[in-house]
């Protein structure tokens, strides 16, 4: 299997990672030979073993392009289930200044709305460029979705504390019993 990626120019360097440390990780724990090109932004990524594994790196990589540190992004290898999925905020917004206020609603005072999200959800959210990278259970991402188009809607952030916290409880009576 081989598959081309794009990222970002100024994600490149945290792909290499110090004296191409972050490449290494990907190449070594999933199987696969990288190639990049930094002037482009070009990656090619070959499997050389689990084809699983290779599904894998291309989230790692595509985590990283969007925003993710590499050791986040490398959190899709500790458990199989977990999924990293995009939310593009690029059709939503008719304006550059909407995506701008869009986006700040999202992250919220010194990232304190993200936080909040990824404490409450036990996920990890990478809001960048003109989209925004999820990495958790399906279960927990469909609420982070949900909470991310609450904001985008405009819903005060109370409301949205409000309903996140009234998942997490409806998850533990759930595991409770």
């Amino acid at each position: 299997m081989i598959e081309h990626i794009r990222i970002p120019p100024d994600r490149i360097g945290s792909l290499i990672g110090v004296e191409g440390s972050v490449k290494e990780f990907i190449e070594e724990n999933c199987e696969v030979a990288l190639d990049i090109d930094s002037e482009n932004g070009n990656v090619k990524l070959e499997s050389r073993g689990d084809p699983f594994k290779a599904l894998r790196a291309s989230d790692i990589i595509k985590a990283i392009a969007h925003g993710f540190s590499p050791q986040n992004a490398s959190k899709l290898l500790e458990d199989d289930d977990l999924v990293f999925t995009i939310v593009d905020l690029s059709h939503i917004a008719e304006s550059p200044k909407e995506l701008v206020r869009i986006k700040g609603r999202i992250i919220g005072k010194d990232g304190s709305t993200r936080e909040t999200i990824e404490e409450l959800t036990d996920s990890k959210i990478s809001v960048y460029d003109e989209s925004i990278a999820i990495i958790g259970y399906p279960e927990k991402v469909k609420i982070v979705e949900s909470a991310i188009d609450m904001l985008i809607n405009g819903a005060p952030h109370g409301n949205v504390y409000s309903f996140l916290e009234r998942k997490r409880r409806e998850e533990k009576l759930n595991t409770e019993f």
